[in-house]
């Protein structure tokens, strides 16, 4: 029998994505996403012809325990911190026998690791801390409960590591997440497109305090190549990977620092004609909330890490261009959503 796999969050830009990558690989596989309404399922639908459909939100619990009682494989990719939606995910897998546990792979962050400096109330600044899901596998399991997405995060790994005979749980943690998706609606990521957004806005360059604070980046192209190589290993039976109190996956290709992508951002937009100067103005995390009230963690607070697990086991190899190459596209692409190619256009045939 084929291959049954539930997907959440199919329509979003990480979900769109990653089921991308699954159908064009495995055609075969019976895959049943959950939607929201008629026209999410009609935009699947459009893309897949195969695909089912289950209409429901992550509040219907009952929804999501039933179909993953009947899925070989969930992947959720809705939301980071929906605790009803995981837990109802996982009592619906822990019903398969023993002899065909079922798989868990949760979508979590990198936002995981921004809670010193939130703590701390310290935007802007450099931190020399770094995480990896290997040697320091322990520490970024037992992250305190008020780092974000922690409280779901306890909750899929206690699934894995309570019931290792019935359910395989697998956390993919990806940091900043760049490029145009393949799904099929929202193809838009938020940090580098929204700080292109405001930039074109405000009519320069903006950063968070110093500009200091590190990210690391991923493709989502290639993130969804480690949801895709997960997917395998778990078909597989566990194949290369590692699961339950192991089975935690960061996935970077690279490092970035906020304040220079600001100054790309602002020159890339200064050379296509959209702002008069390549200027970076420095925001205090009061001003930076006015324009984004998650502003100030996204940009200015710290979240480094390692991924060395998909590497090393699932020999996941980013092969995508960089977030730098990225940022003409995403500056071109916020500026059609805002209108300004148009206006820009008839400026210019005015002149």
């Amino acid at each position: 029998m084929p291959t049954k796999l539930f997907v959440t969050g199919s329509t979003g830009y990480i979900g769109g994505d990653a089921l991308y990558e699954i159908v064009q690989a495995h055609p075969e596989y019976d895959v049943t996403c959950l939607v929201r309404n008629s026209d999410k399922g009609a935009k699947i639908g459009s893309q897949y012809a195969k695909v089912k459909l289950v209409y429901g939100t992550l509040d219907d619990t009952e929804i999501l325990e039933e179909e993953a009682k009947k899925a070989d494989i969930v992947l959720h990719c809705a939301h980071a911190d929906h605790e009803a939606a995981a837990s109802a995910l996982v009592k619906g897998l822990l019903s398969h026998p023993r002899e065909s546990p079922g798989y868990l792979i949760h979508t979590s962050g990198t936002g995981i690791l921004l809670f010193k400096d939130i703590e701390r109330g310290i935007y802007g600044e450099a931190s020399p801390e770094m995480y990896d899901d290997w040697d320091g596998i322990k520490t970024v399991t037992s992250l305190p409960d008020n780092a974000p997405h922690r409280v779901v995060d306890k909750i899929v790994l206690a699934g894995g590591n309570e019931n290792p005979a019935l359910l395989k749980t697998a956390i993919v943690c990806p940091p900043t997440i760049y490029g145009k998706g393949r799904g099929p609606d929202n193809q838009r990521s938020q940090q580098l497109p929204d700080l292109a957004k405001y930039t074109l806005i405000e009519k320069h360059g903006i950063q968070v305090g110093a500009g200091k604070t590190f990210w690391t980046n991923v493709h989502v192209a290639d993130l969804s190549k480690c949801y895709l190589l997960l997917v395998e290993a778990a078909v597989e039976g566990r194949g290369r990977a590692t699961w339950g109190e192991e089975g935690y996956y960061f996935t970077e290709n690279n490092e970035h620092v906020w304040g220079h992508l600001s100054k790309v951002v602002a020159s890339e937009a200064h050379k296509q004609g959209f702002i008069e100067s390549d200027e970076v103005v420095s925001l205090s995390t009061e001003e930076a909330k006015r324009l984004m009230p998650r502003a100030p963690a996204l940009w200015g607070a710290n979240s480094r890490c390692r991924a060395i697990r998909a590497r090393k086991l699932l020999h996941w190899e980013p092969k995508e261009e960089s977030i730098e190459d990225s940022i003409p596209e995403a500056v071109k692409t916020e500026a059609e959503a805002l209108g300004l190619i148009e206006h820009h256009a008839a400026k210019v045939a005015v002149s």
